[in-house]
This record gives C-alpha cells, structure tokens and sequence, in this order.
C-alpha cells in the first residue's frame, strides 16, 4: 500500500483579503482567538512580515504573523487550519519567514503556553531555546509562557546572547 503525502503549502505574502480565512482558522484553534482589528494591525505595519501557507487549490491553510521591535523579530501568532496539522504548514511559514528577514544575525522571539509540547518541539527544531518565562500570560486560563529566542548562540546551542536568560524547561521541579 501506498500512500501519498499532501503537496508542501505554497507561502506567500497574507494579505487583507486572506482575513476571512485566517479569522476561521484562528476560531477554530485558539480558546481566545486574535480579533480581525488584531490581523488588521498587524498587517498594517510596515515593518512586520506576515505571511499565508495555501494548499493546491489556494485555500489558506496556515498563517505566520511576526513584527520587527527595534533590532528582534517578534512572532506574534503561527497557526496551521486543525485539518492540515503535522503537515509542515508551521514549518514551512518559519522557514520563509526566516529567509525573508534580510539581515545578519537575526534575533527571533516568541511566546508559547508551556502545556503545548508541540510546539515547543517545533520551535526547538527550528533553532529557539527556552529563555524565560511569563507567568499568567494567558488571559483564558492564566497559563504560563515559554518565552523562547532563536538567536545565533541558541543556533550554537547556547543562550549567551540572551540578558538574563534561565532555562524554565530545565528547572527541577
């Protein structure tokens, strides 16, 4: 028997007209999902970089949301649609998006609910550590986050470039 993997997305720049899409992906993925006024904000900075993961047919099926503060990139929301999980979609978008960032050295960071594993281990193959951590950072159920960089030291396995940086995966609990 053989089976067939699903085409890789394409990635493309999202645009306004992707909204109604990425605003049903985001409802059915999230317990407080980002308001049309949060895409539209963000969309609007011309500095950030957001970008759309589509399938053959060119329904978006995954979006990566990131915004430039001073010298580091912020990603604020990576999604995939919950029927194209574990396809490579999140992948696929921090790939482009870290082509796209034209500039040695590039400083990545992020948030992440420390109860998803998934995509801690996600962000841990694509380069982030653990550097921290924000305590009741999500309004749903006061959650804690991981705050993870992807920097050149975490690229070398270190956090040496990270002020004040402590490992919250690696405290003994």
């Amino acid at each position: 028997m053989t089976t067939t993997l699903p085409a890789p997305p394409a990635i493309r720049r999202l645009t306004y007209a992707d909204l109604p899409q990425v605003i049903a992906i985001e409802r059915r993925s999230y317990p407080t999902p980002w308001s049309l006024a949060m895409f539209v904000l963000e969309l609007s900075k011309p500095s950030g970089i957001c970008l759309a993961a589509t399938d053959a047919e060119g329904a978006i099926v995954g979006y990566c949301i990131c915004s430039r503060y001073d010298t580091v990139w912020h990603i604020m929301n990576v999604s995939a649609s919950p029927d194209h999980r574990r396809q490579g979609v999140a992948t696929g978008l921090l790939a482009a998006l870290f082509e796209r960032v034209e500039e040695p050295d590039p400083r990545f960071t992020l948030e992440v609910r420390t109860s998803n594993a998934g995509a801690i281990a996600l962000y841990q193959h694509q380069g982030f550590r653990a550097a921290g951590l924000r305590r009741r950072y999500y309004q749903d159920n006061g959650e804690d986050a991981v705050i993870m960089w992807r920097t050149p030291a975490t690229l070398r396995g270190t956090l040496e470039d990270i002020p004040n940086a402590v490992d919250p995966l690696k405290r003994v609990v």
